[in-house]
């Protein structure tokens, strides 16, 4: 490995390993159903919370392989974009709440997005692209001074990271890397209490499939990080502000540096392109309704600018920011859940009142 380190570099070596995870991402898109949108709209409308199970599953297993790596010393979480910005509640809950509605209007969270665009769906590609455009022009296009006014983003100064773990353990006296296994036993335990979820081992392995993918981004980027002379950050999987660092690439690759971020993105198409192959769904479609397409496009423009104000989006805070226990992530990921919820009533529903 550290050979192919000092051959490919940092920054290629990085964007290899996210690649890989992000394949393992696609694929359980595709062969595992696995989907925050679906979960949620098989919650609420479809009597069933199978696939919400896989994202307590695949969030337990991501938080018992985060917090075994930092226990072994293995994963320096401190250096983690999570534990060294100050959490910021208003931004997570507004930024969660457009994120969610953002996602019922487009039909898909931007990890969906790309996987129904390795399946051939040119419908997703303009909510990849419109995403993402969306997501650089709040981050650091003409937006960005709004934001940084309403929502500057201060670094960590106190001892304690914004962490449940590190909260409870400075708390309580008992190491956080215990108080995180601890919790993430818990989650796991609690989204496996269920006989249709046990009858399904499909999909519980593709769900522990997507919380070890989070795990190896973490481990990946450390390794490259500590045996690297170039400086690359600690990151996992996000799909908001790295698809938009993904059509910057594309755009000037010769001169900007592969990165994690287009890695993941990469690797999530091609997982997913691969696991429409296997199952004989590949095949182009397109919008027909003018309608519909506008209401997609809103929607990711919506979405992608939730997502900078959150700081991540449904894998970004709902897995990756929750493996580490950041305090953002549970909060992040129900105002994400209660947006999607009033999406979906707007288009299944309407807003009319009940008689």
């Amino acid at each position: 490995m550290l050979a192919l380190l000092e051959y490919l570099g940092g920054a290629n070596m990085v964007a290899l390993l996210g690649c890989l995870g992000g394949v393992v991402l696609g694929l359980a898109a595709r062969l595992g159903r696995f989907c925050t949108l679906g979960a949620i709209e098989d919650l609420l409308y479809g009597g069933s919370d199978l696939r919400m199970r896989m994202w307590g599953i695949a969030i337990g297993t991501a938080v018992l392989g985060s917090f075994t790596l930092i226990a072994s010393g293995y994963l320096e979480p401190e250096a983690s974009f999570y534990y060294s910005i100050r959490w910021m509640p208003l931004a997570s809950v507004l930024g969660g709440l457009m994120f969610g509605y953002g996602m019922a209007l487009s039909g898909n969270c931007g990890y969906g997005a790309i996987a129904r665009l390795g399946g051939g769906d040119l419908r997703s590609f303009v909510i990849v692209l419109v995403m993402g455009v969306s997501t650089y022009v709040v981050l650091a296009g003409p937006l960005a001074p709004l934001r940084n006014w309403a929502f500057p983003q201060i670094e960590v100064t106190s001892a304690v990271p914004p962490s449940i773990a590190h909260q409870l353990g400075a708390w309580t006296g008992v190491a956080p890397a215990f108080v995180g296994l601890a919790i993430g036993a818990l989650i796991l335990i609690g989204a496996l209490a269920s006989r249709e979820m046990l009858r399904e081992p499909k999909s519980i392995f593709w769900a522990v499939a997507v919380g070890l993918a989070v795990v190896s981004g973490w481990a990946g980027s450390q390794w490259v990080s500590s045996n690297s002379f170039s400086a690359t950050p600690l990151v996992s999987h996000s799909f908001s502000a790295p698809v938009g660092e993904s059509i910057l690439w594309a755009m000037n690759g010769s001169v900007r540096p592969l990165s994690f971020a287009v890695g993941s993105v990469a690797g999530v198409w091609l997982g997913a392109f691969i696991g429409s192959m296997i199952r004989g769904h590949f095949r182009w479609e397109a919008c027909e309704d003018p309608r519909e397409l506008r209401r997609q496009i809103v929607g990711a423009m919506i979405m992608g600018a939730g997502a900078i104000l959150a700081i991540g989006c449904t894998v970004g805070q709902g897995i990756t920011a929750f493996s580490l226990l950041a305090i953002s992530a549970p909060v992040t990921f129900l105002a994400i859940f209660a947006g999607a919820a009033i999406g979906l009533r707007q288009l299944i529903e309407g807003f009319q009142p009940a008689e």
